[in-house]
Protein backbone atom coordinates (compact mmCIF):
# COMPACT_ATOMS: atom_id res chain seq x y z
CA UNK A 1 0.00 0.00 0.00
CA UNK A 2 0.75 3.22 -0.81
CA UNK A 3 2.07 5.47 1.89
CA UNK A 4 -0.26 8.26 3.51
CA UNK A 5 1.65 10.83 2.03
CA UNK A 6 1.82 9.57 -1.82
CA UNK A 7 -2.39 8.30 -1.31
CA UNK A 8 -3.77 12.02 -2.51
CA UNK A 9 -1.13 13.43 -4.96
CA UNK A 10 -3.68 15.91 -6.54
CA UNK A 11 -7.37 16.72 -6.16
CA UNK A 12 -8.55 14.49 -8.95
CA UNK A 13 -6.87 11.49 -6.25
CA UNK A 14 -9.97 12.36 -4.37
CA UNK A 15 -12.50 11.22 -7.08
CA UNK A 16 -11.34 7.41 -6.73
CA UNK A 17 -11.94 8.15 -2.83
CA UNK A 18 -15.45 8.91 -3.43
CA UNK A 19 -16.09 6.63 -5.73
CA UNK A 20 -14.34 3.55 -3.33
CA UNK A 21 -16.66 4.75 -0.82
CA UNK A 22 -19.78 4.95 -3.34
CA UNK A 23 -18.86 1.10 -3.71
CA UNK A 24 -18.92 0.70 -0.30
CA UNK A 25 -22.27 1.94 -0.17
CA UNK A 26 -23.67 -0.17 -3.08
CA UNK A 27 -22.67 -3.04 -1.25
CA UNK A 28 -25.19 -2.59 1.90
CA UNK A 29 -28.28 -4.36 2.08
CA UNK A 30 -29.82 -0.75 2.53
CA UNK A 31 -27.91 0.89 0.64
CA UNK A 32 -28.63 4.56 -0.60
CA UNK A 33 -27.96 4.16 -4.13
CA UNK A 34 -26.60 1.17 -5.97
CA UNK A 35 -23.35 1.99 -8.46
CA UNK A 36 -22.60 -1.36 -9.85
CA UNK A 37 -19.16 0.79 -11.28
CA UNK A 38 -17.93 2.27 -8.29
CA UNK A 39 -15.74 0.10 -7.98
CA UNK A 40 -14.10 0.07 -10.98
CA UNK A 41 -13.46 3.52 -11.47
CA UNK A 42 -11.96 3.85 -7.73
CA UNK A 43 -9.35 1.12 -8.13
CA UNK A 44 -6.50 0.18 -5.96
CA UNK A 45 -5.91 3.83 -4.94
CA UNK A 46 -9.60 4.71 -3.91
CA UNK A 47 -9.64 1.74 -1.48
CA UNK A 48 -6.50 2.46 0.00
CA UNK A 49 -7.42 5.84 0.52
CA UNK A 50 -10.62 4.47 2.49
CA UNK A 51 -8.43 2.60 4.61
CA UNK A 52 -7.00 5.94 5.56
CA UNK A 53 -9.73 8.06 6.12
CA UNK A 54 -9.58 9.82 9.35
CA UNK A 55 -12.47 9.55 11.57
CA UNK A 56 -14.08 12.28 11.14
CA UNK A 57 -15.23 11.01 8.15
CA UNK A 58 -15.72 7.64 9.91
CA UNK A 59 -17.38 4.95 6.91
CA UNK A 60 -17.56 7.91 4.50
CA UNK A 61 -21.14 9.53 5.75
CA UNK A 62 -20.73 12.71 4.39
CA UNK A 63 -19.14 11.42 1.00
CA UNK A 64 -22.57 9.21 1.22
CA UNK A 65 -25.20 11.81 1.94
CA UNK A 66 -23.69 14.26 -0.56
CA UNK A 67 -23.94 11.68 -3.31
CA UNK A 68 -27.44 10.63 -2.07
CA UNK A 69 -28.71 14.79 -1.89
CA UNK A 70 -27.41 15.39 -5.04
CA UNK A 71 -28.81 12.48 -6.42
CA UNK A 72 -32.03 13.25 -5.65
CA UNK A 73 -31.62 17.15 -6.80
CA UNK A 74 -30.43 16.03 -10.22
CA UNK A 75 -33.26 14.46 -10.69
CA UNK A 76 -35.93 17.05 -9.01
CA UNK A 77 -34.13 19.52 -11.19
CA UNK A 78 -35.05 17.73 -14.72
CA UNK A 79 -38.72 17.56 -13.68
CA UNK A 80 -38.63 21.06 -13.45
CA UNK A 81 -37.46 21.04 -16.69
CA UNK A 82 -33.49 20.85 -16.79
CA UNK A 83 -32.48 20.36 -20.31
CA UNK A 84 -28.66 19.70 -19.96
CA UNK A 85 -26.38 18.82 -16.74
CA UNK A 86 -22.87 20.37 -17.11
CA UNK A 87 -20.67 18.66 -14.19
CA UNK A 88 -17.59 20.28 -14.04
CA UNK A 89 -15.03 18.26 -12.27
CA UNK A 90 -16.87 15.47 -12.81
CA UNK A 91 -13.94 12.90 -11.59
CA UNK A 92 -15.29 9.16 -11.34
CA UNK A 93 -19.02 10.53 -11.37
CA UNK A 94 -20.78 7.29 -12.70
CA UNK A 95 -24.37 8.89 -12.59
CA UNK A 96 -25.22 8.67 -16.33
CA UNK A 97 -24.97 4.83 -16.06
CA UNK A 98 -27.11 3.83 -13.09
CA UNK A 99 -29.80 7.57 -12.65
CA UNK A 100 -33.12 6.83 -14.16
CA UNK A 101 -32.45 9.44 -17.07
CA UNK A 102 -34.72 10.41 -19.98
CA UNK A 103 -32.35 8.99 -22.89
CA UNK A 104 -32.47 12.45 -24.85
CA UNK A 105 -30.83 14.32 -21.50
CA UNK A 106 -27.49 15.88 -22.69
CA UNK A 107 -25.00 15.12 -20.14
CA UNK A 108 -21.72 16.90 -20.44
CA UNK A 109 -19.05 16.39 -18.46
CA UNK A 110 -15.73 18.13 -17.94
CA UNK A 111 -12.01 17.85 -16.34
CA UNK A 112 -8.78 17.75 -16.68
CA UNK A 113 -7.21 15.48 -20.14
CA UNK A 114 -5.75 12.33 -18.00
CA UNK A 115 -8.38 11.90 -16.13
CA UNK A 116 -10.89 12.35 -18.68
CA UNK A 117 -8.72 9.78 -20.64
CA UNK A 118 -8.32 7.22 -17.87
CA UNK A 119 -12.43 6.97 -17.21
CA UNK A 120 -12.46 7.01 -21.13
CA UNK A 121 -10.73 3.76 -20.70
CA UNK A 122 -12.12 2.29 -17.48
CA UNK A 123 -15.98 3.01 -19.02
CA UNK A 124 -15.57 1.49 -22.55
CA UNK A 125 -18.12 -0.74 -23.40
CA UNK A 126 -20.27 0.49 -20.74
CA UNK A 127 -23.63 2.33 -21.96
CA UNK A 128 -24.99 5.54 -20.58
CA UNK A 129 -28.49 6.03 -19.76
CA UNK A 130 -28.35 9.48 -21.48
CA UNK A 131 -26.89 11.49 -24.39
CA UNK A 132 -23.30 11.68 -22.54
CA UNK A 133 -20.35 13.40 -23.84
CA UNK A 134 -16.51 14.17 -22.21
CA UNK A 135 -14.41 17.21 -22.50
CA UNK A 136 -11.12 17.45 -21.47
CA UNK A 137 -10.66 20.82 -20.39
CA UNK A 138 -8.53 23.20 -17.76
CA UNK A 139 -11.18 24.66 -15.83
CA UNK A 140 -8.87 27.11 -13.96
CA UNK A 141 -7.75 28.58 -17.75
CA UNK A 142 -10.43 31.19 -17.88
CA UNK A 143 -10.19 31.13 -21.91
CA UNK A 144 -10.43 27.57 -22.14
CA UNK A 145 -13.46 27.53 -19.82
CA UNK A 146 -14.79 30.02 -21.55
CA UNK A 147 -14.73 27.99 -24.88
CA UNK A 148 -15.58 24.95 -23.30
CA UNK A 149 -19.21 26.72 -22.06
CA UNK A 150 -19.75 28.21 -25.23
CA UNK A 151 -19.47 24.48 -26.50
CA UNK A 152 -21.24 22.85 -23.91
CA UNK A 153 -24.06 24.46 -23.90
CA UNK A 154 -25.25 25.24 -27.40
CA UNK A 155 -28.66 24.52 -27.32
CA UNK A 156 -29.62 24.63 -23.88
CA UNK A 157 -32.21 27.04 -22.19
CA UNK A 158 -32.16 25.67 -18.85
CA UNK A 159 -29.08 24.18 -17.96
CA UNK A 160 -27.88 22.11 -14.18
CA UNK A 161 -23.97 22.98 -13.85
CA UNK A 162 -22.98 20.70 -10.59
CA UNK A 163 -19.56 21.43 -9.79
CA UNK A 164 -19.72 18.70 -6.86
CA UNK A 165 -16.52 17.99 -4.70
CA UNK A 166 -14.90 21.29 -5.99
CA UNK A 167 -15.21 24.78 -4.62
CA UNK A 168 -13.42 24.00 -1.34
CA UNK A 169 -10.14 22.88 -2.80
CA UNK A 170 -10.39 26.61 -4.75
CA UNK A 171 -9.57 29.99 -3.76
CA UNK A 172 -12.30 32.74 -3.30
CA UNK A 173 -11.08 34.35 -6.36
CA UNK A 174 -11.35 31.12 -8.53
CA UNK A 175 -15.20 30.37 -6.70
CA UNK A 176 -15.77 34.81 -7.77
CA UNK A 177 -14.85 33.57 -11.30
CA UNK A 178 -16.77 30.39 -11.66
CA UNK A 179 -19.69 32.29 -10.73
CA UNK A 180 -18.96 35.08 -13.19
CA UNK A 181 -18.30 32.76 -16.05
CA UNK A 182 -21.82 31.12 -14.83
CA UNK A 183 -24.23 34.04 -15.14
CA UNK A 184 -25.02 33.27 -18.78
CA UNK A 185 -28.58 33.20 -19.49
CA UNK A 186 -28.46 29.10 -20.71
CA UNK A 187 -27.73 28.86 -17.53
CA UNK A 188 -30.56 28.13 -14.77
CA UNK A 189 -29.05 26.24 -11.37
CA UNK A 190 -26.08 25.84 -9.88
CA UNK A 191 -25.61 22.78 -7.64
CA UNK A 192 -22.94 21.53 -5.24
CA UNK A 193 -21.78 20.89 -1.71
CA UNK A 194 -20.36 24.00 0.67
CA UNK A 195 -18.57 24.42 4.07
CA UNK A 196 -18.47 27.23 6.48
CA UNK A 197 -15.01 28.42 7.69
CA UNK A 198 -15.19 26.21 10.87
CA UNK A 199 -15.76 23.49 9.01
CA UNK A 200 -12.82 23.86 6.05
CA UNK A 201 -10.34 24.40 9.34
CA UNK A 202 -11.82 21.34 11.23
CA UNK A 203 -11.42 19.53 8.41
CA UNK A 204 -7.67 20.36 7.43
CA UNK A 205 -6.81 19.75 11.15
CA UNK A 206 -8.14 16.07 10.89
CA UNK A 207 -6.26 15.37 7.74
CA UNK A 208 -3.37 17.04 7.39
CA UNK A 209 -1.84 14.17 6.21
CA UNK A 210 -3.90 12.93 3.62
CA UNK A 211 -4.86 15.76 2.24
CA UNK A 212 -1.36 17.65 2.44
CA UNK A 213 -1.58 18.04 -1.67
CA UNK A 214 -5.23 18.68 -1.75
CA UNK A 215 -6.27 21.05 1.50
CA UNK A 216 -9.52 22.94 1.82
CA UNK A 217 -9.43 26.66 0.95
CA UNK A 218 -12.58 27.70 0.25
CA UNK A 219 -15.17 28.20 3.22
CA UNK A 220 -16.62 31.52 3.94
CA UNK A 221 -18.10 32.60 7.31
CA UNK A 222 -21.70 32.54 5.93
CA UNK A 223 -21.01 31.14 2.65
CA UNK A 224 -24.67 31.71 1.14
CA UNK A 225 -24.00 35.10 1.72
CA UNK A 226 -20.85 34.64 -0.19
CA UNK A 227 -22.39 33.19 -3.53
CA UNK A 228 -25.88 35.75 -3.15
CA UNK A 229 -23.73 38.91 -2.73
CA UNK A 230 -22.38 37.36 -6.56
CA UNK A 231 -25.80 37.32 -7.77
CA UNK A 232 -27.06 33.38 -7.07
CA UNK A 233 -29.66 32.75 -4.24
CA UNK A 234 -29.77 29.24 -2.83
CA UNK A 235 -33.40 27.98 -3.29
CA UNK A 236 -32.42 24.48 -2.18
CA UNK A 237 -30.04 23.72 0.87
CA UNK A 238 -29.58 20.65 2.42
CA UNK A 239 -27.44 20.22 5.48
CA UNK A 240 -25.49 17.21 5.32
CA UNK A 241 -25.29 16.23 9.15
CA UNK A 242 -29.75 16.24 9.39
CA UNK A 243 -29.68 14.45 6.13
CA UNK A 244 -27.13 11.69 7.36
CA UNK A 245 -29.32 10.82 10.24
CA UNK A 246 -32.37 10.43 8.75
CA UNK A 247 -30.60 8.19 6.27
CA UNK A 248 -28.92 6.38 9.13
CA UNK A 249 -25.92 6.92 8.19
CA UNK A 250 -24.42 10.13 10.95
CA UNK A 251 -21.54 8.41 13.13
CA UNK A 252 -22.18 7.42 16.57
CA UNK A 253 -20.13 10.30 17.51
CA UNK A 254 -21.72 12.88 16.20
CA UNK A 255 -25.27 12.09 17.18
CA UNK A 256 -24.87 14.48 20.35
CA UNK A 257 -24.27 17.05 18.15
CA UNK A 258 -28.10 16.74 16.74
CA UNK A 259 -29.56 17.32 20.52
CA UNK A 260 -28.55 20.78 19.95
CA UNK A 261 -30.22 23.31 17.78
CA UNK A 262 -28.80 23.32 14.55
CA UNK A 263 -27.64 26.69 12.16
CA UNK A 264 -29.97 27.98 9.76
CA UNK A 265 -27.53 28.46 6.92
CA UNK A 266 -30.78 30.94 5.83
CA UNK A 267 -30.09 33.45 8.38
CA UNK A 268 -26.94 35.70 7.90
CA UNK A 269 -23.55 34.11 9.54
CA UNK A 270 -25.88 31.63 11.75
CA UNK A 271 -23.43 30.10 14.10
CA UNK A 272 -20.11 30.99 12.66
CA UNK A 273 -18.36 28.78 15.27
CA UNK A 274 -20.60 25.51 14.54
CA UNK A 275 -19.71 23.84 11.84
CA UNK A 276 -21.67 23.67 8.77
CA UNK A 277 -21.56 21.62 4.81
CA UNK A 278 -24.56 21.83 2.77
CA UNK A 279 -25.88 20.53 -0.92
CA UNK A 280 -27.38 23.58 -2.24
CA UNK A 281 -29.08 24.56 -5.60
CA UNK A 282 -28.47 28.49 -6.41
CA UNK A 283 -30.26 29.99 -9.00
CA UNK A 284 -30.42 33.32 -10.55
Amino acid sequence: MAETAELITNVSDTARWVAAFRAVESARPDALFDDPLADLVAGERGRDIVGRTPRLMHNGWSLITRTKLIDDLILATIAQGCDLVLNLAAGMDTRPYRLELPAELPWVEGDLPGLIAEKNQLLAGQSPRCALTRTAVDLADPEARQRFLDEALAGAQRALVLTEGLVYYLTDDDVTGLAAAFARPEIAWWAMDVNNATLVKRMNRSTTELLANAPWRFGPVDPLRFFADLGWTADEVEPLTSAARRYRRLPWFLKPVMLFPQPDPRKPAGRPWQPWSSVVRFSR
